[in-house]
């Protein structure tokens, strides 16, 4: 048996084996069934959390997804970024004719023929991702949704040299590596976290002797942490908001509110104006956001309703509205959730799709609604200065 890419730790009378894979390598997958057979270990680790082992195991679930759920639990943005995830999986498949993640089903497989304990050792994309967003300012969450949205329309192809590279990264590292390099704290929950992680729940699991199938890049990692002990509650945690942004969400609003009114009393015909450019500039550019994803005619008009209103409203948000709206005229059928997977490969299909045409419509809306809202408030704030 090779020992390539294999790594032994001894650890307290225990035998760890990480097997680095390619999460786009055939080689990887038939690596670690060959390491699981030969070893017989009592446990197998995966670099799987259960949402995605689900997905994994069921192709299907997709079809459980209830899109007002999503809209109403504020999950809109996290699904598109899952499903941005998706299409790139999809362009390497497509490109070079492999399955990402086979070393992963492999060693699902080989624990259940060998009657090893399978161990999802990952951390739950969603926290990961959740902690991954609290590091970025409100620039770099505009440019994070940029990247994404983008990337999943990208035609590029992916060259030799770079597949070789991604070779030592999981998909996730590999969608948001050129970001990264922007946003260098990203590296700490996105790879040091769940290194941190990932050795611990190794660590944990049962047996004298555990085979863990692993990204190669997060190997070096690994082999640091696993002589430490690590607070997987902790690193569980979703970070707390911090109260600036809450405070200023209600702050804004209440000021911009007192001087419309006091304008009104002041001078009527300029609390008129501010009012109307309020709702102009706010309710058009959130109806933009809604038009440019194609959304519902009344989707649309739901939105230049909704956007004066909720962007007063820090707690809610036109595009939930307009979603709501899309979701209840363009209701996802079945059919819709059995083709996501390969809608979402390409830009026709991402807009035929009614499932990621909502979340489109949700999102979009905010995104370009929220220039509407810097721009007619300063408009109310220039009016009330000229009327002073």
């Amino acid at each position: 048996m090779k020992e390539e890419n294999i790594t032994r730790i001894n650890l307290d009378g225990r035998e760890l084996i990480l097997i680095g894979t390619a999460h786009v390598s055939r080689q990887s997958a038939e690596q670690v069934k060959e390491v699981i057979e030969a070893e017989r270990p009592d446990s197998v680790c995966i670099e799987l959390d259960e949402q995605r082992y689900q997905s994994v195991m069921d192709g299907n679930k997709w079809k459980e997804t209830d899109i007002f759920k999503v809209i109403k639990e504020k999950k809109a943005t996290l699904l598109l970024m899952n499903l941005a995830i998706s299409s790139f999986q999809n362009r390497l498949a497509k490109q070079f004719e492999i399955k990402p993640g086979q070393e992963m089903i492999q060693g699902i497989e080989s624990a259940k023929e060998t009657g090893a304990n399978l161990v999802l050792a990952d951390r739950n994309i969603q926290i990961t991702f959740s902690r991954i967003w609290h590091n970025l300012g409100w620039s770099g969450k505009a440019q994070l949704l940029s990247s994404v949205f983008f990337s999943i329309f990208s035609r590029e192809t992916i060259s030799e040299d770079e597949l070789e590279k991604m070779k030592s990264q999981d998909t996730l590292n590999a969608v948001l590596a050129e970001f990264t390099e922007s946003f260098p704290k990203l590296k700490t929950p996105l790879i040091d976290e769940r290194d941190q992680y990932l050795a611990q729940k190794i660590k944990e699991a049962p047996g004298d002797k555990v085979v863990a199938v692993l990204g190669a890049a997060h190997v070096p990692g690994i082999s640091k942490e696993i002589y430490k002990e690590h607070d997987l509650e902790k690193l569980n945690q979703i970070p707390p908001k911090s109260i600036v942004p809450k405070i200023l969400g209600w702050a804004i609003p209440v000021l911009l509110i007192a001087i419309v009114v006091y304008t009104f009393f002041a001078n009527p015909t300029a609390g008129f104006d501010q009012a109307l450019s309020w709702v102009i500039w706010t309710g058009s550019f959130a109806a933009i956001g809604a038009a440019v994803a194609f959304g519902h005619p009344l989707a649309i008009l739901s939105a230049f309703i909704a956007a004066p209103i909720t962007t007063l409203h820090p707690l809610i948000a036109s595009g939930w509205v307009s979603g709501i709206v899309q979701a209840y005229f363009r209701r996802p059928n079945v059919g819709d959730f059995e083709t996501l997977s390969e809608d979402v490969f390409t830009v026709k299909g991402f807009w035929h799709n009614k499932v990621t045409r909502i979340l489109l419509v949700v999102v979009l809306t905010n995104l370009v609604g929220s220039i509407g809202t810097f721009i007619g408030g300063a408009d109310v704030i220039r009016l009330f200065f000229n009327n002073l």
